[in-house]
């Protein structure tokens, strides 16, 4: 999508050095992107310890200990 923004050039030039992007719009892609992989990180972790019947480490060793005595 084309789009028209005005932007800080020291701020665009250290977001193309910390990206390592070649090109204005290389950085912003990568900075949207960056940007919207946090967001759903964050609504993620928002759901942390809300699971009341997650397998535990233990039960999946369990589980799979007996799995293989069934074969």
């Amino acid at each position: 999508m084309k789009t028209t923004v005005d932007l800080p050039e020291d701020e665009l030039l250290e977001a193309m050095k910390n990206t390592g992007a070649k090109t204005k719009t290389e950085a912003v892609s990568l900075a949207v992107a960056d940007f919207n992989r946090r967001h759903r990180m964050a609504a993620l972790t928002r759901h942390l310890g809300t699971f009341k019947d997650f397998m535990t480490q233990d039960d999946l060793r369990r589980m799979r200990e007996d799995g293989k005595q069934g074969s």
